[in-house]
């Protein structure tokens, strides 16, 4: 027989091809080994998927700077990586869909809500994979000085990123669907929580990663979060915008909601 990828001439007795590496597979597909295939390759501790994932916790800098030197078969690589993120976000975002009403946008008690709240919610819910990659290259962007003594490129820092956005979306996935399944209307509150969250494992990925130190590396964090806000604002402001020019929204959905 011969292999399926690639078309070398493979023995009988093979059960992974010696040129391309890929697995002989003889079976059709059931359910079964689908479900066993599934586990192979993200579950399993010879794989690489909880490899990277406990790594990420305590030496970030071994996975994300390994794969930016050349080492790509230990941990999974970011794309993958952050492809299974976005798969278990969609679970996310089907959950907050059927909760959106009984969610509490007001958080400052202001008594007022307005449609547009309602309407930007679910304009990130039908969008929300690609705002999520949209953050990849304005953390990249802010973060430039931070590593300014290893010289990463415009790229090596995407791929910084890529790997702490998608741990922090894995990692908080379990603790959100929980929020959402019985506490939904305290999903807003739970959401700014996660986004102080996110803010620590950032900077602990950049502390671990960086050549600089003391006084250096802090004033660099300082201006990363700076640059980072300004971009996030510039970027706030453009949604509503686009909203308006597509039609999603009114300028009277701006004004606040009548009490009855």
């Amino acid at each position: 027989m011969n292999c399926k990828n690639c078309d070398t001439r493979l023995r009988t007795d093979f059960l992974y091809c010696p040129a391309c590496g890929a697995k002989v597979i003889r079976n059709r597909i059931t359910f079964k080994n689908l479900w066993v295939d599934f586990l192979e390759r993200y579950f399993n501790l010879d794989n690489t998927f909880i490899r990277t994932f406990v790594h990420l916790f305590t030496k970030p800098e071994v996975v994300i700077e390994g794969y930016l030197q050349g080492i790509r078969r230990k941990y999974l690589n970011p794309i993958s990586y952050i492809g299974i993120a976005l798969t278990l976000s969609g679970i996310i975002v089907f959950l907050m869909a059927k909760s959106i009403d009984f969610m509490e946008f007001d958080i400052l008690e202001t008594g007022s809500q307005t449609v547009y709240q309602e309407k930007l919610m679910g304009f990130i819910l039908d969008y929300q994979a690609l705002i999520f990659i949209i953050f990849i290259p304005l953390m990249a962007i802010s973060g430039w000085l931070c590593f300014d003594k290893k010289k990463y490129n415009f790229a090596e820092r995407m791929i910084i990123f890529m790997y702490a956005l998608a741990h922090f979306s894995l990692f908080s996935f379990i603790p959100s669907v929980l929020v959402l399944l019985f506490i939904p209307e305290h999903y807003v509150n739970f959401s700014l929580i996660a986004s102080l969250a996110i803010i620590i494992y950032t900077s602990y990925t950049i502390i671990r990663i960086s050549s600089s130190k003391g006084i250096a590396l802090i004033s660099r964090l300082f201006l990363f979060y700076f640059i980072l806000a300004v971009l996030y604002l510039l970027t706030s402001i453009l949604i509503p915008v686009i909203m308006l020019l597509i039609g999603e929204i009114r300028i009277e959905d701006f004004l606040p909601t009548p009490q009855n």
